[in-house]
């Protein structure tokens, strides 16, 4: 056999056979090489158990569930805790492969070693077993993994690297964004499908896309039948491998080349401006409670990888039956080499970390001050150009909004922005000073001098919750559909505009656009990173449905005939993102006003009027002039009248946006006249939003 050479950490490490088992040339591999891993002369298989006395390789040929051999690994194969070996002559399309590990067994101590488990590798980069979405596997089938060939083509492709400020972030749910009939792509509900409509993301105008879960999961682990239909865990919120894609993601079966279509699709959406986050769910695994199966981490290390009591149970502060011992070292190393995994392998741009505040806890589940984890990620060279952002509480009671411990690196869902704006919107009047900090980016929760405007995403609406429309059509959950008697789901924080659900009163549809209308308009003109749930540009709906995370059906798929009936909306929310993205007044400090108007400025509600007004002052984008915005609420049922800033001739104030009649893309309304400030005196509508801005009166 040729002598072939690899370089590790150890050395030049020359490639000789040193045994033979069960048929195989096979020698000591590359410890510090985790999972399975191609190499010239053949496979490198390793994994790590702290516990385990025994550890034995399965092979098997694509999708069988009987091994074709067996290769246990020799003692003297194993250094410390972690078992190696190279297998000579391997094809990686030949085989998928899993692992049989022994050790006690003692639930009270948390130690589940059972030598007829068959373990998914914890870094397996590809997993077979449950691949096509919606159906069960057949009964023995088990979960496998693949050897992937990394052979990805990425070009001169170059991130984007946009500043957070800089941001819009779009959520989208892979799936449910293209599955729907309408959406008129040739793969629906796959990373291709999704591609196919980069061109409407670049015509929206959004630059950053967050993806929600994508790593294999599997969506049939809790499926149930209600009122006929079948429900499945629809969101992703269960992961099964952190390492790997979900396959049936994927529009194409990609043997030994998983992943190829997701990266098609990143590099796609680089190319044109548009970075990539993934939201990853790393405060628990699908294996669930002590009910739950045993395929990967309960095999390998189960009082390692999860928080557990004194007897041996699960800590349940993800609320899905366990938790991730995250700043345990070995669960620490693993979830910093998946983070530089999808960085370095898939050109990801950002993660928003599902249920953040669990990755600060101790293993005992207490809160710590300075959690190793969140430290290490903060400060990790790879990840130096990631946008970090954290879901800043968990199931468990902590709630860390302006207080995740953040190294001026993460950022946070800002829950405060999200319910005080929704409270102040629909006409909550006593909460106008309280809706000024949200929009000025919450400076009582992150100090501008320190933390700039990169901490506070700002959202109204996500996946979690009601769409932007049912926001303003319900005032009650009506989660029926899921089974619960409608008892899951959290708080609405809606109005129904006087009608709950449908409706054909034209006074109510009219006035539930413009409120529509008037959360964009704060949403897209308030410092900190703005963040819409993907349909909310054209008004989409979940029929009420708040919790929507097992409906994979028209209530959580996009229905883009949507955007034909609402097309005005659409342009709304495009023309506003376009004049936020030309405006950097509004994200950040743009140089000192000439005409001495302060950086920021807030008006009133005061004896005179109820419109809050917010004033942005600086220079304008090529230091050429001075550039004014301002942003004028009045959540008041009744028209309401304010005055305008002085202005310096020939300086005067020009309209851009205003929720209260329809407006088309520059400004201009339907009768094709432009819209001017003639005098310094405003009317507003009731309910209604206004954006203004400042030209030269030609």
């Amino acid at each position: 056999m040729k002598d072939e050479k690899i370089i590790s950490s150890m050395g030049s490490i020359h490639m000789i056979p040193m045994d033979k088992i069960a048929g195989f040339d096979v020698r000591p591999g590359l410890y510090e090489l985790n999972g399975a891993t191609a190499i010239p002369v053949g496979v490198n298989f390793t994994v790590h158990s702290f516990q385990a006395t025994y550890c034995e390789l399965l092979l098997f040929h694509r999708e069988e569930n009987e091994p074709y051999a067996v290769l246990p690994f020799p003692e003297h194969y194993r250094v410390g805790k972690v078992y190696s070996m190279i297998v000579f002559g391997l094809n990686i399309e030949d085989f998928e492969y899993a692992y049989r590990l022994d050790g006690p067994y003692d639930v009270s101590k948390g130690l589940l070693f059972d030598k007829k488990n068959i373990l998914l590798d914890i870094y397996a980069k590809a997993v077979t077993g449950q691949s096509v979405w919606g159906h069960s596997p057949n009964k023995g089938t088990f979960y496998k993994a693949r050897v992937v060939k990394d052979d990805f083509d990425w070009g001169k492709e170059a991130r984007p690297l946009i500043p957070m400020e800089d941001l819009v972030i779009y959520e989208v749910h892979t799936r449910g964004y293209t599955k729907h009939s309408s959406s008129g792509v040739t793969h629906p509900g796959t990373f291709a499908g999704l591609r196919e409509k980069i061109p409407y993301l670049k015509e929206l105008g959004v630059n950053a896309v967050e993806l929600m879960p994508i790593f294999e999961f599997d969506e049939m682990k809790d499926s149930r039948m209600v009122d006929g239909k079948l429900l499945v865990d629809y969101w992703g919120y269960n992961t099964v491998s952190f390492f790997a894609p979900n396959t049936s993601y994927a529009g194409v079966t990609e043997y030994n080349r998983e992943g190829a279509e997701l990266k098609t699709l990143i590099k796609e959406l680089n190319e044109n401006g548009i970075e990539c986050f993934l939201d990853v769910v790393f405060n628990h695994t699908a294996e669930g409670n002590e009910l739950g199966p045993s395929f990967s981490f309960k095999g390998f290390d189960n009082n390692i990888y999860y928080m557990l009591t004194p007897d041996g149970y699960y800590y349940n502060f993800s609320g899905c039956g366990n938790t991730l011992n995250c700043n345990h070292p070995i669960v620490h190393q693993m979830i910093l080499e998946c983070l530089r995994y999808w960085t370095i392998t898939y050109h990801v741009s950002g993660f928003r970390f599902d249920l953040a505040s669990i990755l600060g806890r101790n293993e005992d589940g207490t809160p710590m001050s300075s959690p190793p984890l969140l430290q290490s990620l903060a400060f990790d060279p790879i990840l130096g150009d990631v946008k970090l952002i954290a879901e800043a509480w968990d199931a468990g009671g902590m709630y860390q909004v302006g207080s995740f411990p953040a190294w001026n690196r993460w950022a946070e869902w800002n829950g405060r922005y999200r319910d005080d704006m929704r409270n102040y919107l629909k006409g909550d009047l006593g909460l106008a000073s309280t809706a000024a900090k949200r929009i000025l980016g919450s400076p009582d929760l992150y100090d501008p001098n320190s933390r700039g405007y990169n901490a506070s995403i700002n959202f109204l609406n996500c996946h979690d919750g009601f769409t932007l429309w049912d926001m303003y059509s319900y005032n009650m959950k009506h989660n029926e559909a899921n089974g619960w008697n409608n008892t899951d789901g959290g708080e609405t924080l809606s109005w129904n505009c006087g009608v709950e659900g449908d409706t054909e009163d034209a006074e109510v549809l009219s006035l539930r656009q413009k409120l529509a209308k008037n959360a964009m308009t704060v949403l897209l003109m308030s410092r900190g990173t703005p963040m819409f749930l993907a349909g909310d540009e054209f008004l989409n709906t979940q029929f009420g449905n708040n919790n929507a995370y097992c409906q994979d059906n028209e209530i959580s798929w996009l229905n883009w005939e949507d955007l034909k009936k609402n097309r005005e909306h659409f342009e709304y929310v495009k023309h506003l993102i376009r004049f936020r993205q030309t405006h950097d007044v509004i994200r950040r400090f743009s140089g000192n006003c000439s005409m001495r108007y302060p950086e920021i400025q807030v008006m009133g509600p005061d004896s005179s009027t109820q419109v809050l007004r917010v004033i942005y002052a600086g220079r304008n984008s090529d230091n050429t002039g001075d550039d004014l915005v301002l942003l004028a609420i009045n959540v008041f049922w009744e028209p309401q009248e304010f005055w305008l800033p002085d202005l310096p001739h020939p300086m005067e104030w020009s309209l851009e946006a205003d929720s209260a009649k329809t407006i088309l893309p520059q400004g201009i309304p339907t009768d094709g006249e432009a819209v001017l400030i003639e005098d310094h005196h405003v009317r507003m509508d009731p309910r209604s939003t206004m954006v203004l801005t400042t030209r030269t009166h030609l």
